[in-house]
């Protein structure tokens, strides 16, 4: 059964976020009272600034490792310490603090909740880049044809997670892709999956995604190939359940 006193941890993965951090910190204090900051490499003053503060915890990656190796390590924080739930959001103003209570419902409910940018037009939302619009519409709605989802945001980082949901996640991606293999996992583990929407916030439109991926072709087939990959290795693992075993198997080698 699932109380109303249960743990739950917000989680804020974090690359060379000076200009946001405090900012963003200090109001998602307001809503959580245990959060964790994943410095995933900074090199810009953000370490020092966390540094200085008593009010949050802090897992200092010494080197970069990428925005799934940020997340991988809040997962192993949550299941660690013993908290019940998860909620992760960006450091950089995207995701609005004021939301992490409704997150928290939510998942007392569901083994994932995940943001929504699409459910509900806010005012004032962003207008998305052309690119990235496109590229989370094509990888959103295979996803949901591969994976029997019904998502409308592949990609959206605000999320909460039961703790024993996350155990049953085996994670390894370190990059940007690491929404897909999580979707792959989840689906793959039969956890329940609710969307709430989100507002459309876009500060970053100059996002480097690495190299390479910058090039959206690119990307669209790297994240192609992430989605193959990762459900064939669930399936040779013999990991899927017994009731979904031919569905995702069988798709994932058409």
């Amino acid at each position: 059964m699932r109380h109303e006193n249960e743990r739950w941890l917000a989680a804020l993965p974090v690359f060379n976020e000076a200009t946001h951090v405090d900012a963003v910190l200090d109001e998602v204090l307001q809503y959580a009272a245990d959060v964790l900051v994943v410095d995933d490499g900074s090199s810009d003053g953000t370490s020092e600034l966390l540094a200085r503060r008593d009010d949050v915890r802090v897992v200092h990656h010494p080197q970069n490792r990428g925005y799934g190796a940020a997340l991988q390590s809040a997962f192993q924080f949550a299941i660690d310490k013993g908290f019940d739930g998860l909620v992760t959001l960006d450091c950089d103003g995207q995701h609005q603090p004021k939301r992490i209570p409704r997150f928290i419902e939510a998942g007392k409910s569901f083994d994932i909740v995940s943001g929504s940018r699409y459910l509900k037009q806010y005012e004032g939302d962003s207008q998305p880049p052309p690119q990235r619009l496109f590229i989370n519409r094509r990888i959103t709605a295979q996803l949901n044809d591969r994976l029997g989802l019904n998502l409308t945001d592949g990609f959206c980082g605000f999320k909460a997670y039961r703790t024993e949901a996350l155990r049953k996640l085996r994670i390894t991606d370190n990059g940007y892709a690491m929404p897909l293999q999580l979707w792959v996992e989840a689906a793959a583990a039969d956890l329940s999956i609710m969307e709430l929407p989100v507002p459309l916030i876009y500060l970053d439109l100059e996002r480097s995604f690495g190299g390479s991926l910058d090039h959206a072709e690119t990307r669209l087939r790297y994240y192609n190939q992430i989605i193959e990959e990762s459900m064939a290795t669930v399936c040779a693992q013999g990991r899927v359940l017994p009731e979904s075993r031919n569905r995702f198997c069988n798709n994932s080698l058409g």
